[in-house]
């Protein structure tokens, strides 16, 4: 059997514990150190996890030739340096979403990553649940056909964050989903956006974002911090089928409807409305089968395989680049009223594996 890898997780506070607790337990993976200014914070995260050793010093961590890797769990603004430092060290990285505060210093950290030849994943957590993963199997075998909108609703009564918007805060997730989903990723050329801060907190608490895909199809999130309700779902229709992801409903998360319109020409001469008969299908529902695992024991087992197998991760540094384009888009867009704004791109991208 291959060596178990080293990783030390950077950041203590909500999600560091949970990569800890999920590192320790993976069988690819030795848990070498919990790194985090805060000392105490990070004790009580490594006493949760059986023990393991802790530090304040980042610079201990990455001088540490036995680590093989580092997860950082820290705020978006601060992943660009430790990312860097990380990288420079000979350190693989697994960093939270977003990737980074801006486009321009994801960029840079993708680059450095292609430099020194070492992984850089973004934990882009949803996208290796099962039910996504199911959700991706299903479009890429062609079973809900040529895909034509994409609608998703990510609601409820949330902790205003205080560094950002409720897009940046939500839509990572939805965003991120449709990356990994839709052939060819989130392949978008504009945006519009419009938010709103009703209670006067200085930034969007409520959000909606619009995005046409290719062949004249489109994606809508709608995003919210006051909902009194919880909402966590994705509509996809297809030429063929529906689905629908209800990530609330854990007796049946995804759900595939065989309705939908059925557009037959009268006329192949004539290919307008006009001359259209449409007919509505009135099929069958079908409840797939899940395992029922862990999202982040996936993250572990795909951040491991992606360093032995020498290849990007599902979810790499460039599928982080495609949300933070489009989160940007969206902030311009809130500025200039709704007004599409371009999304920026790439100059090449690497192929995400099946």
């Amino acid at each position: 059997m291959a060596r178990r890898l080293r990783v030390a997780v950077v950041g203590a506070g909500y999600w560091g514990p949970n990569l800890a607790r999920n590192f320790r337990a993976s069988p690819d993976w030795e848990l070498a150190a919990i790194c985090d200014l805060d000392v105490e914070r990070a004790q009580h995260v490594a006493h949760s996890v059986g023990g393991v050793p802790v530090t304040p010093s980042l610079d201990e961590v990455l001088g540490d030739k036995s680590i093989d890797a580092v997860a950082i769990a820290t705020p978006a603004r601060t992943h660009h340096p430790i990312v860097l430092a990380a990288l420079t060290a000979g350190k693989h990285v697994i960093v939270e979403k977003p990737l980074a505060d801006t486009f321009e210093r994801g960029v840079e950290m993708v680059e450095a990553a292609r430099e020194h030849g070492l992984v850089l994943m973004a934990d882009h957590t949803y996208c290796y649940t099962p039910a996504v993963l199911k959700i991706r199997e299903l479009i890429a075998q062609g079973f809900l056909g040529d895909i034509l909108f994409v609608d998703s609703v990510r609601i409820n009564l949330g902790l205003i964050q205080p560094d950002v918007d409720v897009f940046w805060d939500l839509a990572p997730h939805d965003l991120s989903i449709m990356d990994f989903i839709l052939p060819g990723g989130l392949d978008v050329a504009s945006v519009s956006a419009h938010g709103a801060d009703p209670l006067g907190t200085g930034k969007s608490c409520v959000g909606y974002l619009a995005m046409p895909l290719a062949a004249g199809a489109i994606a809508h999130v709608h995003v919210n911090w006051l909902s009194p309700t919880k909402i966590r779902q994705m509509v996809i229709g297809g030429t063929k089928r529906t689905l629908v992801w209800d990530d609330l409903n854990p007796q049946q998360r995804v759900s595939v409807y065989d309705r939908g319109v059925d557009l037959a020409l009268q006329s192949k001469a004539t290919a307008d409305a006009r001359a259209s008969n449409i007919s509505y299908r009135l099929g069958d529902t079908w409840a797939p089968a899940l395992p029922e695992r862990e999202a982040l024991a996936n993250v572990a087992a795909e951040f491991a395989e992606s360093i032995r197998e020498q290849r990007p991760a599902r979810t790499n540094g460039e599928s982080g680049l495609r949300v933070l384009s489009v989160l940007e888009a969206a902030a311009a867009s809130q500025a200039a009223i709704g007004a599409p704004q371009t999304v920026a791109t790439l100059n090449s991208k690497e192929d995400i594996p099946s």
